[in-house]
This record gives C-alpha cells, structure tokens and sequence, in this order.
C-alpha cells in the first residue's frame, strides 16, 4: 500500500522525522536523567554561574565574598542582645550572631551536608577573629563594629560593581539573590580543589 499517495514527500521522509523525534527524545531524556543525577549543590551553582560569567566578576566575588561574610557576621555580633534572666551564665554566649550560624548552617544543609559543616567551621573561625577584634578594642583598639563597617562598605559596593559587568546584567539587576549562593559556590570550589566530593 503506498503511504504516500500525493507524492508531497518522498518516502524516506517519514523514517527520518520519527528517527530525529526518537533523537530528539533521547537528547531530553539524556538531559533530564543528567539534571536529575545533579547534586543540589551543583544545582546552585549552575544557576548562580549564568549570571557570574565575567572573569573580573568572579576574581572580584573569591575576594570579596568572604569579607562581606566576615564583616556581616561581625555587624549582627554587635548589635546588642536582650538579657534573658532564665539563661543565667550563659547569656554571654548568645548574640544575633548565634543565630546567623543556626540559620546558615540550616539553610546549607538543605544544599549539601559537607557544604554546611564546611561553612559552620568557617563561621566558627569567623567567631575567634571577631572575638580577637573585641579583646583588642578593650585594650584601646577600634570598635568592631567599626572595623567590620570599614570592611563592609568596599566589600558590598565591589560585587555590585562587579555584577553590573555582567552580559546578564539588565536580565537580572543586581541579582542580591545570588548573595546567599555566593559561599557555597566558593566552597564547592574549594572542596573540588581538594578533591573531596561534596
């Protein structure tokens, strides 16, 4: 029986649009089975590296991405705490920056385990170097809440600049948020660099 009775195509047409609808199926299937073989963490990070193509951004992102952090840290660290009776001795060791560690090691774990205990040693260091700071404004330094002002300002005002570089810029704006992927996007770096799977 002749499947083609007005001539219109010639017979071999009809082979090769199932063949590439079948090319095609598979490509997608490829593709949603690679997406779906993705960590999380690596899904952040593509999603954040379509809007951070720029080199300069990027180098401008490695150093100033941790500063800001740091100098964040240090700004909540200072805001003063409310006394609460029932905490007794204790009342020292709690701050707004106590929770900023709660809720950024929450929010990582839902990315990547490794990630979120990476990022607590981190913040956990971040804690000594503010501690440093306040035993040395006791002994007639600078305040720390100065200090981590003075660190803020150029670190924040940088990766804007830097985002404005980008070709996706008038797309996503300032894309601030980005800010809270910015770490664990540093981190993933850091942990493939050492080989270790995160």
């Amino acid at each position: 029986m002749n499947t083609n009775p007005f001539g219109l195509y010639p017979e071999g047409f009809y082979i090769c649009t199932v063949a590439s609808k079948k090319t095609a199926n598979n490509k997608d299937g490829a593709q949603a089975d690679a997406k779906a073989n993705e960590s999380i963490a690596q899904q952040y990070i593509n999603r954040y590296a379509l809007s951070h193509q720029d080199p300069a951004n990027r180098v401008i992102h490695y150093i100033c991405v941790p500063l800001l952090m740091f100098s964040i840290f240090g700004l909540l660290w200072a805001i003063p705490f409310p006394y609460f009776k029932f905490l007794g001795t204790y009342n020292g060791y709690f701050n707004w920056a106590s929770f900023a560690i709660a809720v950024a090691v929450y929010y990582y774990l839902r990315i990547s385990p490794l990630i979120s205990y990476t990022m607590l040693f981190v913040l956990l260091g971040f804690s000594y170097l503010i501690m440093t700071l306040l035993s040395w404004q006791t002994t007639g330094g600078p305040a720390m809440w100065l200090v981590c002002l003075i660190i803020f300002i150029p670190s924040v005002s940088l990766v804007l600049i830097g985002n404005t570089r980008e070709k996706t810029f008038s797309q996503y704006g300032l894309n601030i948020k980005s800010l809270p992927v910015a770490p664990v996007v540093l981190v993933y770096l850091l942990l493939k660099k050492l080989r270790i799977n995160s």
